[in-house]
């Protein structure tokens, strides 16, 4: 019998801790591991070759048991307000998004944990294509890396032009936890991408074990995705809310908040549908609510998929909806609608695939439709 060649690690994936261990196995001092961060995260670099501070022999080693392997991009588009969208082909076959949104302060890129989403909330498109798999480090960080890299020009890499992440894009982050924790240790790291503690922000639908657990592990902005202000309301919306309602879920936001060496508020988001969660009473009891965590509210009109059986509400009721929230006394925004004409809102993930199984196939014959009618 023949034996098959042991799986090179993928050096893309692996946290500073990590890699530390990885180059330390290899005899080699730990400094290295440094190196190879900033070659790779900062420097764009996956030819081991190119890398002329190490060794000859290292070099040889390297490329005999690991390789940095990235995301194959299968599609990019640019909104014509300068919102950018990759789909991105993962092991296996299936397909993830990531959205890119630019603001005058700042780059906002919203990031993926799961290829679908086991969590079912009603109003949310991925949610409706089922759960496939969890996102692996390399991909998650791949997501970082092939946007980073978008913005390279004249031999420098631009990480500038991404200051925020947000752990927004398709699955709960807390149900693929140890590899969404690497991957921001990546994002923050000073030799890798080196946002602020303040500028990565992880996204949950409220997975509460979870949530004390995070803030144990790392330290990063926290938004709790609400969008009813009643339990009975949120069992339908949310149905996670029915293993931790929201006394619990509350608890665990002020327990996260507590742990923070500063003091950081919660994003709360808010998706209003029409005639749904967005009656001037539902604003009374959400501001009654919120005042027990230190917060700001994020509002989010719907935007509507195929089937989704929701509507956006008027301008005048969102509106509405904001100002009472601000005359009891709390901080809202209301989120602009970016990149629809490329099915990059908020929303509007995966909104063109019809369930988790064929994903990729079914996504670029509905890419390859928008170009032949010029939507591209």
């Amino acid at each position: 019998m023949t034996s098959t060649p042991a799986e090179k690690i993928n050096l893309l994936g692996l946290s500073p801790e990590k890699m530390v261990e990885f180059f330390e196995g290899l005899g080699e001092k730990r400094f290295r591991a440094q190196q190879m961060l900033k070659w790779i995260h900062q420097l764009g670099e996956s030819d081991f070759n190119n890398m002329t501070n190490m060794s000859k022999v290292l070099r040889a080693k390297l490329d005999e048991v690991c390789e940095i392997r990235l995301p194959e991009v299968i599609y990019h588009d640019v909104s014509s307000d300068g919102t950018r969208k990759w789909v991105m082909r993962m092991d296996g076959g299936s397909a993830i998004e990531t959205v890119y949104i630019p603001e005058k302060e700042r780059g906002t890129l919203c990031v993926s944990s799961q290829i679908g989403c086991a969590l079912d909330c009603s109003f949310c498109s991925t949610g409706k294509q089922g759960f496939n798999r969890d996102l692996s480090v390399a991909e998650i960080i791949g997501q970082v890396y092939v946007a980073a890299m978008s913005f390279h020009g004249d031999g420098e890499r631009r990480t500038g032009k991404i200051t925020n992440v947000v752990m927004m894009g398709m699955g709960e982050p807390l149900l693929n936890y140890d590899n969404v924790v690497d991957a921001m240790r990546l994002m923050m790291d000073d030799f890798c991408y080196g946002l602020s503690k303040r500028r990565v922000t992880l996204s949950t639908s409220g997975v509460v074990p979870m949530m004390d657990k995070l803030g144990d592990d790392i330290d990063v902005s926290l938004a709790v995705s609400l969008h009813a202000p009643n339990d009975e309301l949120r069992n339908e919306l949310v149905p996670i809310n029915k293993k931790y309602p929201l006394e619990q879920l509350i608890a665990a936001t002020n327990r996260y908040l507590q742990k923070l060496p500063d003091r950081r508020k919660a994003t709360i988001e808010y998706t209003l549908m029409e005639g749904v969660n967005d009656e001037l009473q539902h604003a009374k009891e959400l501001a009654e609510l919120m005042r027990q965590v230190p917060c700001k509210i994020n509002l989010i009109p719907f935007n509507p998929f195929p089937n989704s059986g929701y509507k956006r509400p008027s301008n005048s009721r969102v509106y509405r909806f904001r100002d009472y929230l601000i005359n009891a006394g709390h901080v809202v925004t209301i989120r602009s609608t970016r990149g629809d004409d490329i099915d990059a809102a908020c929303g509007q993930l995966v909104g063109r695939v019809a369930d988790r199984t064929r994903r990729s196939e079914r996504y670029i014959k509905a890419v390859q439709l928008d170009q032949s009618t010029g939507l591209q």
